[in-house]
């Protein structure tokens, strides 16, 4: 893949992201700047700054004298970063029910009734891409460049994780019930009840992390 010349070392980061994102480039895995340089057939100048883009985004780490290395997410990386995501989302479902129009409800609406069509089908991708839009337009809504800001930047750190709650026993349905509880909030523009039920949901989603994790770990004793 050649990258082509405008805005450079932006193109060869969004490149390296969603690498790092699919898992082409692995958790752990060390970044080999020559072999990217032939690759994407640039110089180690605009690597080099892409480079310095996702370090800033907690996407790789740096070692001197050794290069650059994908960050991994550790589970107290996500005990610590859950709590955060929680309050901060939790906020914005606050604002969002504080500001939506009808309008906006109306598009909510169209978006809840895809999520409890995937849920009833157990269509987990077309559940996670609609789950997805769902957050990403309450955020919208909430209209603080600022919750978006931080939010989208932890957002990418627990992408390192490829996270799979929706797989823990019984989560799949407990999620559509728990995003229900926030559109209903929503609605009733109820801006305290609305925050509430989004933190609760972006706790149980560590819940269900932890288990998977423990099941793993009983697998494989």
């Amino acid at each position: 893949m050649r990258v082509v010349h405008n805005s450079l070392h932006e193109q060869v980061a969004d490149t390296l992201r969603q690498e790092i994102f699919s898992g082409a480039l692995a958790p752990g895995s060390f970044v080999d700047e020559v072999a990217l340089c032939e690759r994407l057939a640039i110089s180690r100048t605009p690597l080099r700054e892409a480079l310095k883009v996702l370090t800033a985004e907690g996407l790789v780490r740096h070692e001197p004298r050794r290069g650059c290395f994908v960050n991994e997410v550790t589970e107290r990386d996500l005990d610590e970063i859950f709590p955060v995501i929680a309050l901060l989302e939790g906020r914005c479902a606050h604002e969002a029910a504080l500001r939506a129009s009808d309008a906006d409800l109306a598009a909510l609406e169209v978006l809840h009734d895809r999520l409890q069509k995937a849920a009833r089908h157990k269509r987990i991708v077309d559940y996670y891409d609609t789950n997805y839009a769902i957050h990403e337009a309450i955020i919208t809504l909430a209209d603080n460049r600022w919750l978006a800001q931080v939010i989208g930047d932890l957002r990418k750190i627990l992408k390192l994780a490829r996270l799979q709650q929706l797989h823990a026993p019984g989560r799949l349905e407990q999620s559509l019930s728990e995003h229900m509880a926030v559109f209903a909030a929503l609605k009733a523009r109820d801006a305290e009840g609305a925050e509430a039920a989004m933190r609760t949901h972006l706790t149980r989603q560590r819940e269900a992390l932890r288990e998977l994790a423990r099941q793993q770990s009983r697998r494989l004793a």
